[in-house]
């Protein structure tokens, strides 16, 4: 069971089967084929479903794995020299950790990468074009996919030429369908939006212990016996195949690869006495990178809100 983050602290388990992961390992390595001259940075947290293939993969293949200090991920200043000093081939950003790696004028100093993996949130085109006047010669790949999927089910070899203003999140790894559908689970012609299916190999069991969301969430595929997972994902296939992903269907969000659902923290401030109405957004921070912000009003007018008190109260319940 993957436990897949929450903004209450009541993160859902995932359950898995083996033969999704191993799908998962298998595509990786028949993609880019690394061998005992590549060195894997483990730096994910073990949290952090992307940390089953930083383990496993190298693990297989006969490949290095170097296993960064806890919060070197955070830390360009120390990341890098790790990069470095290790000679680091393969590593995985989350766009936003990507981004403050680039900002490093260090970071052009790791020549030894040869492919980032990013995943966990959407990669824009901006980023991409600062990755590659930064690591001209480093291969980018966007891979997409839900922990309740075996962690990733469609991959796009990022492109320094291309023309496209957005970066795809591309076509399906090995034995997995992606599914363009509306609410009827209809399929949708090339450009429409639609919320995106999973199907396939990789598809988990359901939720542990959560019946009710797990036959909200996992759906049986009209057109096969198997089931679709509905990932609330806003997205529409383009011409030559690949997919564009849009956005959310509801008010979650990613902050750094972490699931966050808004609604959940506006129910857990407005629950407070003191607190009259709540509205939670994000906002990107100087850094770049969005960062989650709440506008309260008393629930007297006449009142003054104790912000100290509502951070402490709110930490309580939220994670």
């Amino acid at each position: 069971t993957l436990y897949t983050s929450g903004s209450t602290g009541r993160p859902k388990g995932a359950m898995n089967e083996h033969a999704g992961i191993v799908n998962r390992l298998l595509w990786m390595q028949d993609a880019f084929q690394i061998g005992p001259d590549d060195v894997v940075l483990q730096k994910t947290p073990f949290s952090f479903d992307v940390s089953v293939w930083e383990l496993f993969w190298p693990t297989l293949v006969g490949a290095h794995t170097v296993i960064a200090a806890p919060g070197v991920h955070m830390d360009p200043g120390e990341l890098i020299p790790a990069i470095n000093n290790a000679g680091v081939t393969t590593i995985h950003f989350v766009p936003s950790m990507l981004q403050i790696f680039l900002s490093n004028p260090d970071a052009g100093s790791c020549i030894s990468l040869k492919r980032v993996v990013c995943s966990g949130e959407a990669l824009t085109r901006d980023l991409q074009d600062r990755f590659f006047a930064t690591l001209p010669d480093c291969e980018l790949h966007n891979l997409y996919g839900p922990t309740e999927a075996a962690i990733d089910v469609t991959w796009w070899q990022c492109d320094a030429a291309s023309e496209l203003q957005t970066v795809p999140i591309g076509k399906t790894i090995a034995n997995t369908q992606i599914h363009v559908l509306d609410p009827q689970l209809n399929p949708l012609p090339i450009g429409v939006p639609g919320e995106l299916h999973i199907g396939g190999v990789q598809v988990a069991r359901g939720y542990r212990n959560n019946d009710e969301l797990t036959s909200k969430q996992f759906v049986p595929d009209p057109n096969t016996d198997g089931r679709l997972y509905k990932t609330g994902d806003l997205a529409r296939f383009m011409p030559d195949g690949n997919v564009e992903y849009l956005g959310r269907l509801d008010h979650q969000v990613k902050i750094r690869g972490l699931r966050i659902e808004l609604g959940e923290i506006e129910s857990v401030i407005s629950d407070i006495p003191a607190v009259g109405q709540c509205v939670v957004t994000t906002e990107p921070s100087k850094a770049g990178d969005p960062r989650i912000v709440a506008y309260v009003t008393p629930a007297d007018p006449d009142q003054k809100l104790d912000t100290a008190r509502l951070v402490e109260l709110s930490g309580e319940r939220l994670t």
